[in-house]
């Protein structure tokens, strides 16, 4: 990459997040009703109920990292991080950062600090879990990805990120453990009590 090619990537990266910085504060002034989650994929905004089954699964997650890590581990649910491309402004259901994360100067959590993230299946968002996140976790470098279905009783596991994608997932069903300790995340998240819909 030339110097020029790098100047031209950071500012295109510095516009993106001043839209989405002004996407966001449009969207706060904005009557979103309570329980409801609001992202922006690829320049589209989300708007969806947090369903119980949902928020039970993310529950189970962080009960598990924080039972490895700690109550000092930083992990957050429904927190704004930007990753790469068109403007994704995501919030993740589960994000697990890097001890030494820290926010930027505009008080952002950077995606590079980010080590492991989940995200639950919602009817109207699937295609996005599945599709631009994915990609853009890869692009990011996220090593560990699960996605997991309450409709279809599953969970996916992507790991080892590479040129914008992840290899093939390894397919957990609910009711089995799913063992992430060869990863950089050395955690086991138990499915037993995930909820399906």
């Amino acid at each position: 990459m030339t110097v020029l090619e790098d100047r031209i990537d950071m500012a295109d990266a510095d516009a993106n997040t001043q839209r989405l910085d002004e996407w966001f504060e449009r969207l706060e002034r904005m009557p979103v009703p309570e329980g409801f989650r609001v992202e922006i994929v690829e320049g589209n905004v989300f708007m969806v109920p947090q369903r119980s089954t949902h928020w039970l699964i993310i529950r189970e997650i962080l009960w598990a990292v924080e039972d490895r890590f700690g109550r000092r581990t930083k992990v957050f649910s429904d927190v704004r991080i930007d990753f790469p491309g068109y403007q994704n402004g995501f919030c993740p259901d589960v994000a697990m950062l890097s001890d030494s994360a820290k926010p930027d100067d505009t008080g952002h959590w950077r995606y590079q600090d980010v080590r492991f993230v989940a995200e639950v299946i919602s009817q109207g968002t699937a295609a996005n879990d599945y599709g631009p996140k994915r990609t853009a976790y890869a692009t990011a470098e996220v090593p560990v990805y699960v996605v997991a279905d309450p409709y279809q009783g599953r969970c996916l596991v992507f790991t080892n990120p590479k040129d914008g994608d992840y290899d093939e997932p390894t397919r957990v069903d609910f009711g089995t453990d799913i063992d992430l300790t060869g990863t950089v995340v050395d955690l086991v998240i138990k499915t037993d009590d995930f909820p399906r819909d």
